[in-house]
């Protein structure tokens, strides 16, 4: 089997850069190889602006989005007191008072992955799900990647001109090339599960309660509890089914949530969180051990690109998932046709640089917003000034040039490199004021 891009993994990452790259160039050969037969739920169902944009603009899944998953009413912060006895409604609270101006969206993970395999095959991709992936050898100098795909019984060579690891934390040409970069100091752990009949937060207090947001709908945002050290969300999905969860320092909940069927246990110690969960029914529990880690290369001139987790991961906090995928997807499509279209080597080594380094800078600025700074999540007062902060940040810096279409320029990708050692500098220093606020 010969391809011109082979992407290892049908799951969110490399379902949408199926679906990005299959009308970027016409005639270009697609094939994604998942090992999964069926779709299941994963964590990671929060959009924000970047990845919104991404997903409309870009893939033009606008109305899908409306029609199957949930739109979504911005971040919520909710704070408790220090014995998590508060009801809801006396709980200090941070969150839109309107609808959202740019579009956001609360995703089922499986459905949208089944939808994508499906449109994509549809389209003329090349899908081949129960397919275990071997003998992966990278081509070096021009030639074409060649791996083993075992389907149903049957084994096949495959040769591919592009190669994309889309495979998530198996990270398979991460490991090949031994580019994983081990998270420092930021060591999160997470416990999530599926829950039916989860109350709605805006049923749990007065008249007034449904006031004081403009009678902007909370269940629709992506709700978190916020206590020193650690989180918990509410993400609703369609079909009455909401995903809960909860993330922390490794150190203060790994004992608490290490055996399977401990996580409605820990979130029922919390008054507020319990009530939202009083009627319901869990249908499904999960954990990861370690959440961040990076990459030391997110693209190569031997033409292989690693995207979503199988690159990196960060702090959910602020959902920044999807958007790194938006941006990687965006930088392979373009790099793909270049190559194809026959820009010259050096020019396109010029801009792939450029675009890998702006994509660690990236990974790095992102996570400095987390890095010691979970014991702040306690304190209302201090997280209303990293808001303010962090939220115009985000829209200045990040999401204005990606609608602008400017992260796909070089002149532009030289500007923040040019900036980097400041705006990371500016991060450092704003850190530092909120734990000596916090000390």
């Amino acid at each position: 089997m010969k391809l011109d891009v082979a992407i290892l993994g049908g799951g969110i990452a490399g379902n949408l850069l199926a679906r990005q790259l299959r009308p970027a160039e016409a005639g270009l050969r697609i094939g994604v190889f998942e090992r999964a037969s069926e779709r299941s739920y994963k964590v990671g169902e929060s959009s924000v602006e970047i990845a919104a944009a991404y997903l409309v603009r870009r893939l033009g899944l606008g109305r899908y989005l409306y029609e199957e998953h949930l739109p979504k009413n911005g971040l919520r912060y909710f704070f408790d007191t220090p014995e998590c006895d508060a009801e809801i409604p006396d709980m200090s609270e941070m969150g839109s008072v309107a609808l959202p101006f740019h579009a956001a969206f609360q995703i089922d993970r499986a459905r949208l992955e089944g939808d994508l395999l499906r449109m994509n095959a549809e389209s003329g991709v090349e899908i081949h799900t129960g397919a275990r992936v071997g003998n992966v050898r990278l081509g070096e100098g021009g030639e074409p990647h060649r791996f083993k795909a075992q389907q149903g019984g049957v084994k096949r060579d495959v040769e591919a001109r592009w190669l994309v690891d889309a495979t998530g934390r198996t990270s398979l040409v991460a490991q090949k090339r031994d580019l994983r970069v081990p998270e420092p100091s930021h060591f999160m752990v997470s416990a999530w599960g599926r829950f039916e009949g989860v109350a709605d937060i805006d049923d749990l207090g007065p008249a007034e309660w449904r006031a004081r947001v403009r009678y902007t709908a909370r269940g629709l945002s992506t709700v978190h509890f916020c206590y020193p050290g650690y989180w918990v969300w509410f993400i609703p999905l369609r079909n009455g089914i909401t995903s809960v969860g909860v993330t922390g320092g490794r150190d203060r909940l790994e004992p608490t949530l290490r055996r399977h069927g401990s996580l409605r246990a820990f979130l029922e110690k919390h008054r507020g969180i319990a009530a939202m969960l009083s009627r319901a029914k869990q249908v499904v529990e999960g954990r990861y051990g370690q959440i961040a880690y990076a990459t030391k290369q997110w693209f190569s001139m031997d033409r292989f690109a690693l995207v979503g987790e199988a690159a990196a991961s960060q702090d959910p906090l602020y959902s920044p998932g999807i958007d790194m995928i938006s941006i990687a997807n965006d930088v392979v499509t373009d790099l793909v046709q270049r190559d194809l279209g026959g820009e010259a080597q050096e020019s396109l080594a010029l801009r792939l640089g450029l675009q890998d380094a702006f994509m660690r800078f990236r990974n790095e600025a992102v996570m400095r917003l987390y890095r010691g700074l979970y014991g702040v999540l306690g304190s209302f007062e201090l997280m209303r000034l990293k808001w303010e902060l962090d939220l115009p940040s985000y829209y200045n810096l990040w999401v204005t040039p990606v609608l602008l279409g400017r992260h796909l320029e070089t002149a532009f990708l030289r500007e923040q490199l040019r900036l980097q050692p400041m705006l990371l500098q500016a991060l450092d220093n704003f850190s530092g004021l909120l734990r000596a606020a916090e000390a």
